[in-house]
């Protein structure tokens, strides 16, 4: 079921998902674009991330049962992520990285109920203005 109101959801949901591969991609490559911080910061890098990709596809399937499914299904995703960085043996899986992971859906759907929650619907009318002219 897609957000109907949006009228460039197609382009959302890719974007969107580039996000989860991006996400996959930093996360299982050996050699990182960003080197890998001994310091808790990676933490934080982690709660970022999937505050966005929650943040965001929480805007493209805003109802409440949508939303509830999201946050289970990338929270599994980062658990899975983590299970493969240890069968991959290049990079250490960390119970941690579960928890900042998972924090960072809490706080993107938490962003959601504020202003945030119509970044996506003001870009869609923005872009939707933008062609009609």
């Amino acid at each position: 079921m897609s957000n109907n109101r949006l009228q460039f959801f197609p382009l959302w949901l890719s974007l969107g998902w580039l996000l989860v591969a991006t996400i996959f991609y930093l996360s299982l490559n050996s050699n990182p674009l960003v080197p890998k911080s001994h310091l808790p910061f990676d933490k934080v890098e982690h709660l970022f991330a999937y505050a966005t990709v929650m943040g965001w596809f929480s805007q493209l399937y805003p109802e409440r049962r949508q939303v509830g499914l999201l946050a289970l299904a990338l929270i599994g995703m980062g658990a899975f992520i983590e299970v493969l960085q240890g069968l991959i043996g290049q990079r250490n899986e960390d119970i941690f990285d579960v928890v900042a992971n998972s924090l960072g859906v809490l706080t993107g759907w938490l962003l959601t109920r504020t202003w945030l929650g119509n970044v996506v619907a003001v870009l869609d009318r923005e872009l939707a203005a933008r062609r009609s002219q």
